[in-house]
């Protein structure tokens, strides 16, 4: 077996933050087809929840998360086959929920010791792709329910596609604020506020505490 298959197999959370990178590049090729969406979103999930079940969390944790991409995969294939505005909010909200529980699924397991190990320091990453992913699609269920609710420099009045929505949380989550993409309405301006919450009390709660548990001097005997 090539020696980068083994690493991931190694390490979930590589393989989970592989397959969000990955995905960053391929939605750009695949966001004018109707089915490439469908099995690039297919794929990260059955992917999530592999990584789910490797995660330390109790059997009622992975349950949850399992029946969330189970109901996420059959409503991909149902608006598919059927494009329903309703079906297409509650596709965009099971994700959102799932990638949030994900998410908090990772910030226990990096959270349950004292120690850093290699794969918690790719869960930093990961679940930082991971709450990325999440706002993102609230911002799609808040665009569903209220279109309008964002503009940007290029179409101001057209609806804002996926790879504008992720780059959106990305820069939102980060702290960078680079995105020429803009919340109009209260509620799309409320999540925005979120996200920015959001991503400092990540990066100074938890980033901040996995780069001390790396630091820490280990202890000597007396």
């Amino acid at each position: 077996m090539p020696k980068a298959h083994t690493y991931l197999l190694r390490y979930p959370s590589a393989s989970l933050l592989f397959v969000q990178l990955l995905g960053i590049v391929l939605y750009p090729f695949m966001e004018q087809l109707s089915e490439g969406r469908a099995i690039v979103g297919a794929f990260g999930i059955v992917v999530l929840a592999m990584s789910l079940r490797m995660v330390r969390s109790s059997p009622t944790i992975q349950w949850i998360a399992f029946t969330q991409a189970a109901c996420i995969l059959a409503l991909t294939v149902a608006v598919e086959f059927e494009s329903n505005t309703t079906l297409s909010i509650l596709l965009a909200a099971l994700e959102s929920s799932f990638y949030f529980y994900a998410a908090g699924s990772l910030i226990a397991y990096m959270m349950e010791d004292e120690r850093a190990s290699t794969d918690e320091l790719f869960a930093v990453g990961a679940t930082f792709t991971l709450l990325a992913w999440a706002f993102a699609h609230a911002f799609s269920v808040c665009q569903l329910v209220s279109p309008g609710s964002f503009t940007a420099a290029i179409n101001p009045e057209a609806q804002r596609t996926w790879v504008e929505l992720l780059y959106l949380s990305f820069t939102v989550l980060s702290g960078v604020g680079l995105s020429d993409i803009m919340p109009l309405r209260p509620f799309a301006r409320a999540l925005v506020m979120l996200e920015q919450f959001a991503g400092v009390m990540y990066i100074g709660l938890v980033v901040t505490r996995m780069i001390s548990l790396t630091v820490r001097p280990k202890h000597s005997g007396p």
